[in-house]
């Protein structure tokens, strides 16, 4: 050895769990959470036991790591979060159904409308300028639409330009 050898202490599993945890936060996908615990975990065994060498902890970081997984995963499964409003971060689903004016034509099977503050492209039949159209299905980030025949506007869901709340409904 060099004379300097690095010696590792409960606290270093600590602080390997709070910065795993830290992790999640920014990238959630619950792998970090485990390992984090699983750190966690190590860092209490390896204060109530400070005698256990770096190959017991690495071992016990592992399958601990390991079973919070498989163990969460399975949790997961049979519990799955339910949202109340599950399209939140679908932004383009949440238009599914509204009602809007083409901004631009429907020319070869490409237009625009414009809903609340944002231009989306749609696909749908070929349709002159400010015809009303209801939105049937997200493809991406463009939105799939249907000319709205007269007397088939049965949603309460339009566009503000055209006299609608928003979306919201009337």
């Amino acid at each position: 050895m060099s004379g300097t050898e690095f010696v590792v202490n409960f606290w270093h599993w600590l602080v390997l769990g709070l910065a795993l945890m830290l992790v999640e936060l920014a990238l959630p996908s619950t792998y970090f959470l485990w390992m984090g615990l699983a750190a966690l975990v190590v860092g209490i065994v390896f204060w109530l036991i400070p005698g256990l060498n770096f190959d017991g902890q690495i071992i016990l970081f592992a399958v601990l790591t390991f079973s919070a997984i498989i163990l969460g995963k399975r949790y997961l499964k049979r519990h799955p979060i339910v949202s109340d409003r599950p399209m939140l971060n679908v932004r383009g689903a949440q238009n599914i159904g509204r009602i809007a004016t083409l901004h631009e034509p429907i020319i070869n099977g490409v237009g625009k409308v414009h809903l609340d503050d944002t231009l989306w492209k749609v696909f749908g039949p070929d349709l002159p300028i400010n015809a009303r159209v209801r939105v049937v299905a997200v493809e991406g980030i463009s939105l799939r639409v249907e000319p709205l025949h007269d007397g088939a506007e049965t949603s309460t869901h339009h566009d503000q330009a055209d006299g609608g709340d928003g979306g919201s409904g009337d």
